[in-house]
């Protein structure tokens, strides 16, 4: 893979209960390409990763939420995980971390149940999303355009719906964010 994101630092907000492989493999796809990614969470110290089903790995925070700055980052990346981005959306910094990307018209991909997060910026009226089945009526209740797509690109604004749509998520986030 050419480094198409040398030079690039993205954000990748997660906290307890993450989808490990939806954390792993995108930043992986992203470390590749040349970015630098900081995971970001609510907590410092690290993060328990879900495997499935059944807990997983603990991943290193690099910054804590109260200490990072959207314009200290070119991309935003939200992976799923059912406990994670509903534990995020509640936490008004994170709703505040995300919309501000989301303001500034940078580059968001957010796979399986991490577009609930995106709900609760008000952000996605009018925008076309897919995310995992369940979440589908939140989308379209905040006024997306739900779609059953493996990757929907929107204006910078990348979506998938489960594990399955790692390998396309990550090449569309790649593409995005460069």
């Amino acid at each position: 893979m050419d480094k198409k994101l040398e030079g690039k630092k993205i954000a990748i907000l997660a906290t307890d209960g993450f989808e490990q492989v939806e954390l792993t493999e995108p930043r992986k796809a992203l470390m590749e390409a040349g970015a630098i990614t900081h995971i970001i969470a609510p907590e410092s110290g690290s993060i328990k990763g879900w495997n499935h089903t059944d807990w997983g790995d603990e991943v290193k925070v690099d910054v804590k939420l109260s200490d990072a700055q959207p314009k200290d980052y070119d991309g935003l990346m939200l992976p799923g995980g059912v406990m994670n981005p509903d534990k995020l959306r509640m936490n008004p910094d994170a709703v505040d971390f995300v919309a501000a990307f989301m303001k500034e018209n940078k580059p968001v991909a957010a796979i399986c149940h991490g577009p609930w997060t995106l709900v609760e910026t008000g952000m996605i009226k009018g925008r076309k999303m897919t995310s995992y089945e369940s979440i589908k009526t939140d989308l379209k209740n905040a006024g997306a355009n739900w779609v059953d797509e493996e990757v929907v690109v929107d204006n910078g604004l990348v979506t998938s719906r489960k594990p399955d749509d790692i390998p396309a998520f990550s090449k569309k986030m790649v593409e995005e964010f460069a």
